[in-house]
């Protein structure tokens, strides 16, 4: 067993080690996830990925994000505007990485 692994998932890379809490881009699924785009376990080092080796995570829950403010301003013009955004995330829990 590995002390770490990364992976990607959602255009994003994770380094995750077993038992990690990590918040992901929103993914429709319950119960485990399996992520087979391995870039990494350790040492060993993907030319992109390693082939066999995946990380097995659990959904924990399905939830949205903290709000991000965009505020957007032109002096001595008088405008004004602030629009808000939640982003939908998952939170897992790493259960094991095999490789």
């Amino acid at each position: 067993m590995s002390d770490f692994a990364i992976f990607q998932t959602g255009g994003k890379q994770y380094r995750v080690s077993t038992g990690d809490i990590i918040k992901v881009e929103k993914l429709d699924a319950t119960g485990d996830v399996t992520f087979d785009h391995v870039l990494m376990i350790g040492n060993r080092v993907g030319t992109p990925t390693i082939d066999g080796a995946s990380v097995v995570a659990t959904v924990v829950e399905q939830k949205r994000g903290d709000k991000v403010l965009v505020f957007k301003k032109k002096r001595r013009q008088n405008y004004r505007r602030t629009h808000g955004h939640r982003q939908f995330i998952t939170v897992l829990k790493i259960k094991e990485i095999k490789g």
